[in-house]
């Protein structure tokens, strides 16, 4: 269709039509295209399920058609419906979480991972997935870093870019084969609640939501991302679904967006629970008034806002702004020529779970495993001369997808017994479980029914366990302990005050370290863990996430040497959770510390702990080594306008090829507000064979050097800068340049 249409079509629709566009009705509230007992529950009929504008996480391309078909003849002005879903990581063919993703520190395979998902998913009926998750995460207690790329501005910015090219291809024409349109989560600041604690209030200065947790939502709406969805937390006291200057005067205006703005699930009706809105009726009108064109899985726009217009309490302008948007998508995407869009059931047979998009998830998972600890060099394990005992409960556990991976059926995941028998089937190997993923009796609320067989219901069988797999451990040269947190112990909804293994995990560690010192975790989970027990009693460290489909081969290859771990933390990890939040790129106070924290009281630091993260930012070994030149720079004086170097001579001085991800760093040492001690600013990977050089270099131009300065005003301010570079945020390899504004 054409604009002038498209306005044309708004013209003749009713105000009813028009406000059903903005309602979106979950999957359970129709059943054969009419309203079901929870829909009725909540004063939803059938006509108005005719007139709903979009739909919540049905998928499968048959079941859509006939939905479609029905709903547009039934809808006066037959127009076709939008289908949304949770597509996060993949949809049958599952990569891993998002941040595992951020630890590839490679932008085009996180691009390829979303162009994948999309392909797969646009088959299967989806028109709309609600990611990137561009949300900056510093507190691993909130359950949902696992959906985050990371702690970090810059890097979040580059993945949440790649993710919106995956999805809506590089040229945003949405009606194109394979093509979702991507909608940006969650705006603004939902990536720092107050204790961690998921939907809790946000308390953000300003400057710091702006500078910190800003640039990645910007980076996802310059990409071109379709839609973005509102919040739930408060951010200067005011709900986001409710906020009209921060959806209104910044994201349209300021970020110019010109998308969809769709509430999160049943985020209108929680007005009234935050205390805005005294009612249904109330929440209706802050929502509309904020810019908000779509509630999600509520009923609050469709009962209210007519009743607002002929109240005179609500121009009929703003639904009729609000319609044409949604109107405008559909049109973007195709649906008015094809409203089946790409649904085919052959497509879905022969796209779902090929072998190529299998492939593209195994090596996104082996770039995104972080080698935090091979001490003695334990790893790369032996195919030949080592008897390996693989141990723990993630050994042959299918439940290794993310928590928000809803779509995918867990047998298709390849386990690490199942990865290690179908790639070295010559290895000796031993098998044992050894305990379950949770202690006995807990309980676990998740998306998915937790499997039985994860449940130890008693301590005597818990003790036959490890006593079991203390033997297999005896018995062995080396001991890959699989351990971690249940998928349902991360996500939506899933805050954690205790960032430690659970109790039987970590008795499991220390049993067999007992027997057999030669252990190595592979740990499995969303978020980053207190290590302190697995560093003392494990040679080595892998940190696998929680891969996916491919998981286990991808492990299976790492562990084996025939893939060198590459990944880099995209999260610092904490000592313990009471450091919690640590994040790399931090103030550094008027009383600085650094140093051993049991020798000097007054400065700012704990008196039982380092302020250093256990494992920082950008950190990750290889099964190499490298070494890092001194940082050469192009000039030592930057002028708005021009460009320096910066660059170092990375040589791999190992027996192994290696790939190392090289990163820039940079610090404006004197300003007119406090800045961070450091911040990523570049980073590129590059792979070495034994003894083999190269020159890195990165372009550092005053753009880069920009912040919100004490007036607020978005500039970089003249001074010295110091530019590290190196293989992780902890660098000190470094040299200073200074910024000379050039005077008109």
């Amino acid at each position: 269709m054409q604009e002038k249409e498209i306005t044309s079509l708004l013209s003749q629709m009713s105000l009813e039509e028009k406000i059903g566009e903005l309602f979106q009705i979950p999957a359970y509230f129709i059943a054969d295209g009419n309203a079901t007992g929870p829909a009725a529950e909540l004063g939803i009929t059938d006509d108005d399920i005719r007139l709903a504008g979009s739909c919540l996480s049905i998928t499968g391309a048959k079941k859509i058609r006939e939905i479609q078909r029905d709903h547009m003849e039934k809808h006066p002005h037959h127009i076709p419906m939008l289908f949304m879903a949770d597509i996060i990581n993949g949809y049958h063919t599952v990569f891993p979480i998002p941040l595992a993703q951020g630890c590839t520190f490679n932008p085009a395979l996180v691009e390829k991972a979303a162009s994948i998902a999309a392909r797969e998913a646009a088959a299967a009926g989806i028109h709309v997935t609600f990611s990137p998750m561009a949300d900056l995460v510093r507190d691993a207690r909130w359950g949902r870093v696992m959906e985050s790329t990371g702690e970090d501005p810059y890097l979040n910015s580059q993945m949440s870019a790649a993710m919106v090219r995956g999805y809506q291809g590089v040229k945003n024409k949405l009606a194109e084969k394979g093509k979702l349109a991507a909608c940006l989560k969650h705006f603004a600041g939902y990536g720092a609640p107050q204790g961690g604690r998921d939907y809790n209030t946000v308390e953000l200065s300003d400057r710091t939501l702006r500078d910190d947790y800003m640039p990645a939502y910007q980076a996802a709406v310059k990409a071109g991302c379709a839609l973005v969805m509102t919040s739930f937390n408060t951010l200067n006291r005011i709900p986001s679904t409710g906020n009209r200057h921060l959806m209104r005067d910044v994201l349209r205006g300021e970020m110019c967006f010109n998308g969809v703005l769709i509430s999160d699930w049943a985020a209108v009706n929680e007005l009234i629970f935050h205390g805005i809105a005294a009612d249904e009726k109330e929440a209706a009108l802050l929502a509309i008034r904020a810019g908000v064109d779509i509630d999600m899985a509520s009923p609050i726009y469709i009962k209210h806002l007519k009743q607002l217009v002929e109240q005179g309490m609500l121009p009929e302008e703003l639904i009729e702004e609000s319609t044409l948007r949604v109107l405008t998508l559909k049109n973007r995407l195709g649906l008015f020529e094809n409203p089946y869009k790409d649904a085919n059931e052959k497509d879905e047979q022969e796209l779902l779970l090929c072998e190529a998009h299998r492939e593209a998830a195994r090596k996104c998972a082996e770039e995104s495993f972080v080698l935090l600890k091979n001490e003695d060099s334990i790893l790369p394990l032996h195919k030949e001369n080592d008897t390996v005992a693989f141990i723990g409960p993630f050994t042959d556990n299918q439940f290794i997808c993310g928590s928000w991976s809803i779509f995918a059926d867990d047998a298709d995941c390849v386990t690490v017994k199942s990865g290690v028998q179908e790639n070295y089937p010559c290895s000796k190997v031993l098998f044992s479980d050894g305990c379950p993923t949770t202690d006995p009796g807990e309980i676990i609320q998740g998306f998915q029914k937790s499997p039985e067989k994860e449940i130890i219901d008693s301590d005597l069988k818990l003790e036959q366990a490890i006593q079991e797999a203390v033997q297999t451990a005896a018995a062995a040269d080396k001991v890959v302990l699989c351990l971690g947190e249940h998928r349902e112990l991360t996500g939506e909804g899933a805050s954690r005050a205790s960032l430690t293994l659970p109790s039987c995990q970590l008795r499991l560690l220390k049993e067999i370290s007992r027997i057999n010192p030669n252990i190595c975790v592979v740990l499995f989970g969303g978020r980053p863990l207190d290590l302190r027990e697995a560093d003392r009693h494990a040679k080595a460290i892998l940190e696998v996430w929680l891969p996916g489909t491919e998981g286990g081969n991808a492990i299976a290859r790492i562990l084996y040497g025939d893939i060198s771990p590459s990944g880099r933390l995209a999260m610092s990890f904490p000592w313990c959770v009471g450091q919690i939040p640590v994040h790399y790129n931090h103030m550094n106070t008027g009383r600085p510390f650094s140093g051993d924290f049991r020798l000097e009281r007054f400065g700012s630091k704990y008196l039982d702990i380092p302020n250093e993260p256990f494992y920082a930012f950008g950190y990750g070994l290889t099964y190499t080594t490298f070494v890092y030149s001194a940082v050469s720079l192009s000039q030592n004086r930057l002028q708005t306008g021009e460009t320096i170097f910066a660059s170092v001579r990375v040589t791999n001085t190992g027996k192994r090829t290696g790939t190392e991800t090289v990163q820039m760093y940079l610090h404006d040492t004197a300003a007119s507000v406090a800045r961070p001690v450091r911040e990523l600013k570049g980073f590129t990977k590059v792979t070495l064979n034994p003894e083999e050089s190269t020159k890195v270099c990165f372009p550092i131009t005053e753009d880069l050097l920009r912040f919100h300065d004490i007036n607020m005003e978005y500039k970089s301010e003249p001074g010295i800068f110091e530019v590290f570079i190196g293989p992780d945020s902890a660098t000190n390899n470094k040299a200073e340049f200074e910024l000379c504004h050039s005077i008109k």
